[in-house]
């Protein structure tokens, strides 16, 4: 049997202690402590992984008692709980005992549980901490071996640019075509294109097949953090340049020295930020927030948007000659709409990695499903894909993953389908009756393929009778589409 974590409570109120017990026996093996004499006995006879200790006791508060603890069982986890929400003891609980986690009373039962499993987790990840400091210390040949092991298999996975999926007829093939051509010269480049088409997995391409590719590798989304952070995150703080800075930052470019730097959604910087970029640019170097030194540096920039920065450039939001710095070559990513013959090939590598992911085995996709998946436009391009793909993965029940799990917004979106709804909706073409048809051809395959094609549940959701069912299947020439199912998977 798995041995379970050890906790220790000290509590000079019986009533509470034994309330804690009763809570957390199941999932913990609990000793209880009414006294701090108590309690450094159980320490030095059993292997306390946390200790959750009361702040007023009567030989001493609980801060006092930690401190102690820190001191003779340095690896234990300590935490604190209290009735009385006094600044000054959590002050204290901090600096003086160096605890984990300070509880309020009333505690909560599932939130206490959470708490203790987080430091549990703690707990080993410290000794595997430690662990690995010895092991660094015995073996630096090991630890480059194993790092260039790592760069291989991330190198052998871009080589050649076969890290990004696609079929022999991919508009894909010419966008690989030209990383191949651009990867071998140092010169910056601008990867434009839509959320979710790859873009940071072109950089990585770029990288790996480069001169520079045994040398680092680092990402900056720039639209992801404050204008004012942004400073200090690309080019490093001195300690007290500003509140907050405790201790000197080396910034992400200073950090990629010889290699490459992906700066993803570049077009949502700050023309103050624009300006110190193009300076480090131009100039080769970088000055850390609140340094009076500069420091060179050789990287390579890699920079992504989903805007269309020319049209930016034009209207005066992006500065011209930082758009030249960093376009000297650009790439742009076609949508996954574009590219409907490699959505299958995708479905089938996402799927791959979510099994592994989410621990759960199917054969595949039916030969409907994959059909479904390639009609619809995907406006949120391969990360929509992705989400769709585990969604049908959790809720399968069978060995195949089939067009009725699929969310019904996809299943109404095949390209024909697609375009005849466009077209009801802007009136560009068509008869009312032919706009209504349309709409209701959609309506009825949608339905067939969330209930397997099982007619009478189909009907009744729709309110028909199979005759009249079956009537409008003959009519739209759907019974044509049921075929699939019966090709094979």
């Amino acid at each position: 049997m798995e041995t379970l974590p050890t906790i220790l409570v000290v509590d000079d109120e019986r009533r509470s202690v034994e309330s804690l017990e009763r809570i957390l026996e199941e999932e913990f093996e609990v000793f209880t402590a009414t006294s701090v004499t108590e309690a450094r006995q159980i320490l030095e006879r059993e292997w306390v992984q946390v200790i959750l200790c009361d702040q007023r006791m009567p030989e001493m508060n609980g801060v006092e008692f930690l401190a102690q603890v820190r001191e003779l069982w340095p690896e234990v986890v300590r935490m604190i709980i209290s009735g009385y929400a006094d600044a000054g003891d959590i002050i204290d609980a901090i600096n003086e005992s160096g605890i984990f986690q300070y509880i309020s009373k009333p505690w909560n039962p599932d939130d206490l549980i959470l708490k203790l499993r987080n430091a549990v987790q703690v707990f080993h990840l410290q000794r595997e901490n430690e662990q690995l400091a010895v092991e660094l210390k015995i073996k630096p040949s090991v630890l480059a071996r194993n790092i260039e092991d790592k760069r291989r298999v991330l190198q052998s996975r871009f080589e050649d640019v076969q890290g990004i999926i696609r079929g022999p007829d991919s508009c894909m093939n010419a966008v690989c075509e030209l990383i191949r051509t651009v990867a071998a010269f140092d010169v910056n480049v601008l990867i434009s294109g839509e959320s979710g088409t790859g873009k940071e997995l072109c950089a990585r391409a770029l990288h790996y097949n480069s001169l520079r590719r045994d040398h680092p590798f680092v990402t900056e989304n720039c639209g992801a953090i404050p204008d004012e952070l942004l400073e200090s995150e690309l080019f490093g703080h001195k300690r007290g340049a500003f509140t907050g800075a405790v201790e000197d930052r080396t910034g992400l470019m200073e950090r990629a020295n010889g290699g490459t730097i992906f700066l993803d959604e570049i077009g949502e910087i700050s023309p103050a930020s624009q300006v110190k970029l193009l300076r480090v640019l131009q100039e080769g170097e970088i000055r850390p927030v609140g340094s009076n030194s500069r420091r060179k540096i050789d990287v390579r920039v890699i920079a992504a948007t989903n805007r269309d920065l020319e049209e930016e450039v034009r209207a005066g939001r992006f500065r011209r000659d930082l758009y030249y710095r960093i376009a000297t070559f650009t790439i742009g990513m076609p949508a996954l709409r574009e590219r409907p013959a490699d959505i299958p090939l995708l479905a089938e590598h996402i799927l791959a990695e979510a099994m592994e992911q989410l621990g759960k085995q199917v054969k595949g996709f039916t030969a409907e499903a994959l059909q479904c998946l390639q009609g619809y436009p995907w406006p949120g391009n391969v990360r929509e894909l992705q989400n769709e793909v585990k969604r049908m993965l959790v809720l399968c029940r069978g060995d195949w993953l089939g067009a009725e799990l699929i969310s019904p917004h996809v299943l109404r979106a095949t390209p024909e389908e697609a375009a005849g709804e466009m077209d009801l909706l802007t009136g560009m073409e068509g008869t009312l009756k032919e706009r209504i048809e349309s709409l209701e051809a959609m309506i009825l395959k949608e339905t067939l393929i969330r209930h397997r094609w099982n007619k009478t549940r189909a009907a009744q959701e729709l309110g028909l009778s199979r005759v009249g069912l079956r009537s409008k299947l003959e009519r739209y020439g759907l019974e044509k589409v049921r075929r699939l199912e019966a090709e094979g998977r």
